[in-house]
């Protein structure tokens, strides 16, 4: 009986198979070193420039108008309830997105006003600068704002209003 070879003859030779593993388990120890230390926006300490923002209400009645300062790990600053509007960006911080991405232009949004309340919040979120700015014209731009409360307040919600 003939013995049939362990790899067949087009496989790469020792030398090369050798450096495909040694450069595999590279790799897999570089993914494993990210994937085991977390984002400045997931980690338990500050960020390297710290989290910071500024929030700046307009029309959202109710006493809701005004600027004010949210500052994240530990939480403070001049926002009615830093802790909530830390949690509420945190819990829209996913790796490679903006947490505050405006809505897609070729998105198909309801017919619907929110009324006149507008936001725009600048600082520095996970490590990246933040210019972004919000308002209540349609169904996107409505659950856009409604996905940041209580960074932004809550609008639109009185008797008769519909629930997001």
């Amino acid at each position: 009986m003939t013995a049939l070879p362990l790899f067949p003859p087009s496989f790469p030779s020792s030398s090369t198979r050798r450096r495909l593993l040694t450069g595999g388990a590279a790799l897999a120890a570089v993914l494993a070193s990210l994937a085991a230390s977390p984002s400045p926006a997931r980690a338990g300490g500050p960020a390297p420039d710290g989290d910071r923002l500024t929030v700046t209400v307009r029309n959202a009645g109710s006493g809701a108008d005004g600027t004010y300062e949210v500052r994240c790990r530990p939480s403070g600053g001049t926002h009615p309830d830093p802790e909530g509007a830390c949690a509420a960006v945190e819990r829209r911080t996913r790796w490679g997105q903006d947490a505050f991405a405006p809505v897609d232009p070729d998105a198909v949004c309801t017919m619907q006003y929110g009324g006149p309340a507008t936001a725009r919040i600048t600082g520095t979120w996970a490590g990246r600068r933040v210019d972004a700015t919000y308002d209540r014209t349609n169904g996107c731009a409505i659950a856009r704002w409604d996905r940041l409360v209580p960074l932004l307040p809550e609008v639109g919600r009185g008797a008769g209003a519909a629930g997001a």
